[in-house]
């Protein structure tokens, strides 16, 4: 799996978001992308997070970047997560787990002793260059866009 740093060319990539529309990084070129990867639609950390960028949509609208959430889940999971939710911004259905392969955030993880694969929750500042310009590690569910914008300001 694919280790992704600070400085690197951010994986170029390109799939379909909730509406079956086909979306690559190059559509953004020019643009500060924020590509925020989450486990689960509509699970608890997961939709903290996404309100959160939701709330707050309209400072990152003001300092002109996109936002880009991604996870395995498909493109009806979305477009439910969305609708339930009001979520204003595209989330991508990476399903065949390119693109959480690509960044490095497709994990071994535990839960009650068990062990399985899933999508460490992680978020990508990519440049307008297509550089990875900073990558937030510990993700604050209910602080997530501030995390951002302190990166950012």
């Amino acid at each position: 799996m694919a280790t992704v740093k600070q400085g690197d060319i951010a994986p170029a990539f390109s799939v379909n978001d909730q509406n079956g529309n086909q979306v690559s990084l190059s559509d953004f070129l020019g643009k500060t992308v924020i590509l925020f990867f989450y486990p689960k639609d509509a699970t608890p950390g997961c939709t903290a997070e996404a309100c959160d960028f939701r709330d707050n949509y309209q400072s990152l609208q003001d300092k002109g970047l996109v936002l880009l959430g991604v996870s395995t889940d498909d493109e009806k999971s979305h477009a439910k997560f969305i609708g339930k939710f009001q979520l204003p911004f595209t989330l991508l259905a990476d399903t065949d787990k390119k693109l959480v392969e690509a960044y490095g955030v497709w994990v071994e993880k535990s839960m009650y002793g068990k062990i399985y694969m899933g999508t460490a929750r992680k978020t990508f500042i990519i440049n307008a260059e297509g550089k990875i310009a900073h990558i937030i590690e510990k993700v604050e569910t209910s602080r997530a866009s501030q995390q951002v914008l302190d990166l950012l300001s």
